[in-house]
């Protein structure tokens, strides 16, 4: 009979969260007290309310609605919005950090709290009316309210410009119609800012209140990625909405645009989080599993592996810590975010496949996390701009010729 006592006795401690960062260029160096202040705390929420439960929800595909509470307990909401108006009043460095750190539980937890802040608080903030800011950011940053962000049609992902919502004038409110598709947050968000062209074609930004007669947001259903991340619809038939509900201080596509780079630029942060949990579980799990009387971490084949896997990783960390930097000075173009997220998350799903085949059988089972970001990095890869288009970003800005013409 096969001995399978070792693999055993390490699928029970796996389900212990033993994470530990993983820092070969002691790139903390340049980070600040306060940017290492947020991710410890967030990292220990993590461990607390997130590791625990995340692998159930995940595989019953339920959202953990409740944590919504607890990420704007730690912050998570806008973190580099100003305290007055419901963020945290950090900088950028900070607000990737903490991304990183929510990514490292769960793609889906880090989308709840980034489409909160980055596509919802942000558009309101920069392009809102003081009193959209007043009614919407505080309760929006404490988590009272929910929002989500409606730029994605079924006919239309890719090609924003193409989108067919539109609103129609009807004196002191517009008459919305159309639908977006792949919204994160809709089938639970209290508000949904939504972009549609009005009579000229040109692209507005609106405030929709699920309430508002005709408007609906039914859940998408059968997700083999993100299955603890909710994801839904919207759906207007002659929405009435007021014109004090519109972005006043925005037109045109620049704006879902510029929201989308703030959102991305998180997600470059937040992929290294799903690939060093995945690190982090695979040299553990070399250094412990026993075949052929030592630890399978002695062999070169895993070595190479694992050494190949921390070596992408710190690229990308000093690739992000840059592109922090120049966030805080506002000088990240969204060529250099297109870039950052295209690699990261590149990175991060080819790390978590070498990490599943370090694992072995066990890769492929809940006892571990590899699978459930292996899978949730492959819709990561996809959404807030697709790796190709990503790609043909870059080539434009560095030859300065439009390929998507």
């Amino acid at each position: 009979m096969q001995d399978n006592s070792n693999g055993l006795a390490i699928a029970k401690r796996a389900k212990e969260d033993r994470y530990q960062g993983h820092d070969y260029y002691l790139v903390d160096e340049l980070l600040s007290q306060d940017h290492l202040l947020a991710r410890e705390a967030v990292r220990a929420w993590v461990k607390q309310e997130v590791t625990p439960i995340i692998e159930a929800y995940a595989d019953k595909a339920q959202c953990p609605t409740h944590l919504f509470k607890g990420l704007a307990e730690i912050g998570a909401f806008g973190p580099s919005l100003p305290v007055e108006y419901g963020g945290g009043g950090m900088d950028e460095i900070a607000y990737g950090v903490i991304m990183q750190e929510l990514e490292r539980g769960d793609s889906g937890v880090r989308s709840m709290a980034s489409v909160q802040g980055s596509l919802v608080m942000y558009p309101i903030y920069k392009y809102g009316s003081e009193e959209q800011r007043r009614k919407y950011l505080p309760k929006l940053g404490s988590g009272e309210f929910i929002g989500c962000f409606g730029l994605t049609e079924p006919d239309h992902g890719s090609n924003p410009g193409g989108m067919v919502t539109h609103i129609k004038d009807d004196g002191d409110a517009y008459i919305l119609n159309g639908a977006k598709m792949w919204i994160t947050n809709s089938p639970v968000a209290d508000i949904a800012i939504v972009w549609a062209k009005d009579e000229q074609g040109i692209v507005r930004g609106l405030i929709v209140e699920k309430d508002m007669k005709g408007f609906s947001a039914p859940e998408i259903k059968g997700k083999w990625s993100l299955r603890a991340s909710i994801t839904g619809e919207l759906v207007f038939e002659d929405v009435r909405v007021p014109k004090s509900h519109v972005l006043p201080n925005i037109q045109g596509l620049k704006g879902p645009l510029s929201c989308l780079s703030k959102a991305r630029y998180g997600i470059a942060w937040g992929a290294i989080g799903a690939a060093l949990d995945c690190y982090d579980s695979a040299l553990r799990y070399s250094q412990e599993r026993i075949q052929f009387g030592k630890p399978i971490g002695q062999f070169q084949l895993i070595q190479k592996k694992l050494a190949e896997m921390i070596t992408e990783i710190t690229k990308a960390q000093l690739l992000v810590w840059r592109l922090g930097v120049l966030a805080n000075e506002g000088r990240a173009t969204p060529a250099q975010i297109s870039m950052a997220k295209r690699n990261n998350v590149m990175m991060a799903l080819e790390v978590a496949r070498e990490a599943r085949q370090i694992h072995g059988g066990m890769g492929i089972t809940n006892e571990y996390p590899v699978m459930r970001h292996m899978m949730n990095l492959e819709t990561v890869l996809t959404y807030e701009g697709t790796h190709d288009i990503h790609l043909l970003i870059t080539g434009m800005d560095v030859t300065g010729l439009n390929a998507f013409v």
